[in-house]
């Protein structure tokens, strides 16, 4: 029987915190706007994202992401 509660398989599953980033320090595109809300990229989403960033910014993105 293989028991996956050992230390060392569970850090095989964890991303480091160092590696998590939402990459709004950067630059974020309406493109990725879409993305991260779960939509399809479409020419509606992507009017949709720009509205969005042209009024919140890029904080926008940090409002989708959990």
């Amino acid at each position: 029987m293989n028991d996956r509660s050992d230390s060392s398989s569970q850090s095989d599953l964890v991303t480091p915190d160092a590696l998590l980033h939402t990459g709004a320090g950067g630059e974020v595109s309406a493109e990725d706007l879409v993305l991260a809300s779960g939509r399809d990229v479409t020419p509606e989403n992507l009017a949709w994202a720009e509205r969005k960033l042209a009024a919140e910014g890029p904080a926008a993105l940090d409002k989708l992401l959990p």
